[in-house]
């Protein structure tokens, strides 16, 4: 991970350089400035919508810096190669409609989406659901976006109502678009983490040519106007309320997976019914991390995340196992170490389920 960070590090930083080189200084660090506000937000609304399970924050920076760096970087190597290519030999014109409508959408989508697949390689079984996918596709998608921003916005600073239509219509009306589009390979990549046999890599290739479809649709219909553009809107935002009503359900399968596979370590005496009903709705959990924290402090509050992701984990590793998507040797070396980390994070904050000696104790609302 720490190597991985470094080499999408540079990569980022590498682009900032050749930005630097063709432009000025001071119109790259002013785009850069206007980008970030988008970057921010897009990254907090993805981190909101993955608080049932969130995944670990190093890697989602690595996904993140993987779009901004790594992605960005060879994109706009190949993608000025590829139009440069064209336009001597048909034309500037149809050179540059053809570099943006097939060739980058097709050299974006597959860089975007080969982090995807690296993970699905390596953390196949942390994948749990489309949940996953899509927070880890919309981190690649955000970075990469915030760096094309950045050159967008540097070029249209000589015009100051240019520079303002161009933060309106990326910044504003459309900044979930380069995540939504690789989030179509993270669906694929999620489904094939979570299946067997042929079907996963057909899912993958699905999810991959639906993301460069709807990437090339996108580009290509700045040719028609403004209806082109309306009706391309239209259609992402569709897809967009698809992903919600995913995500949705996804969430409820995880709160049903809590409920049907934890009951069983009742006797491990780390899970009670009523801390499967805490952890069955996010309500439920941030109260229980208020009053532990409160009662106890910062540590057993610390605790009582880390009791909650591990049983969250436990539930889903039961999944897997319903699947056959993990092997008996890494779901007994998982379950062991979920297990005694949920032991040691209960016996953190245990003490303030005890009866206080004071008159009128009330218990944790977790448990009432």
């Amino acid at each position: 991970m720490i190597i991985g960070l470094v080499i999408t590090g540079l990569c980022l930083m590498f682009v900032l350089i050749i930005y630097l080189l063709l432009g000025r200084p001071g119109p790259t660090i002013l785009a850069s400035i206007l980008a970030l506000p988008t970057g921010i937000a897009v990254v907090v609304l993805l981190l909101f919508l993955d608080r049932l399970e969130p995944e670990p924050p190093l890697r989602l920076l690595f996904a993140f810096l993987w779009g901004a760096g790594v992605s960005a970087l060879f994109a706009l190597i190949i993608n000025s190669t590829g139009i440069l290519f064209l336009s001597s030999r048909i034309g500037v014109q149809e050179g540059m409609v053809i570099g943006a409508s097939v060739i980058g959408p097709i050299v974006e989508e597959t860089l975007k989406g080969t982090v995807l697949l690296l993970l699905l390689w390596r953390r196949r079984d942390d994948i749990d659901g489309p949940t996953d996918g899509i927070i880890y596709a919309g981190m690649v998608g955000i970075g990469f976006a915030v760096v094309e921003d950045i050159n967008y916005y540097s070029e249209s600073l000589d015009s100051a109502a240019t520079l303002i239509a161009v933060v309106i219509m990326r910044g504003v009306l459309s900044p979930l678009l380069h995540p939504l589009f690789t989030s179509m390979t993270g669906l694929g990549v999620a489904y094939a983490a979570n299946h067997r046999g042929g079907r996963g890599a057909l899912a993958v290739i699905a999810g991959w040519l639906v993301a460069i479809c709807l990437h090339a649709m996108w580009n290509f219909s700045s040719e028609f106007g403004l209806i082109g553009l309306a009706v391309a809107y239209g259609i992402c935002l569709l897809a967009i309320i698809g992903l919600i009503i995913l995500l949705v359900r996804d969430r409820r399968r995880t709160v049903r997976l809590i409920q049907q596979y934890l009951p069983m370590y009742d006797n491990f005496g780390i899970v009670t019914p009523a801390d499967v009903t805490m952890l069955s709705s996010l309500r439920g959990r941030a109260q229980a991390r208020r009053w532990v924290r409160a009662r106890l402090g910062r540590p057993a509050g610390k605790a009582m995340v880390d009791y909650q992701l591990a049983a969250t984990e436990l539930a889903l590793l039961h999944s897997h196992a319903a699947s056959r998507t993990v092997s008996q040797q890494r779901f007994a070396f998982r379950q062991h170490s979920l297990v005694q980390l949920m032991s040691w994070a209960h016996a953190a904050f245990a003490p303030a389920l005890l009866p206080s000696p004071a008159p009128g104790f009330v218990p944790p609302p977790w448990h009432r």
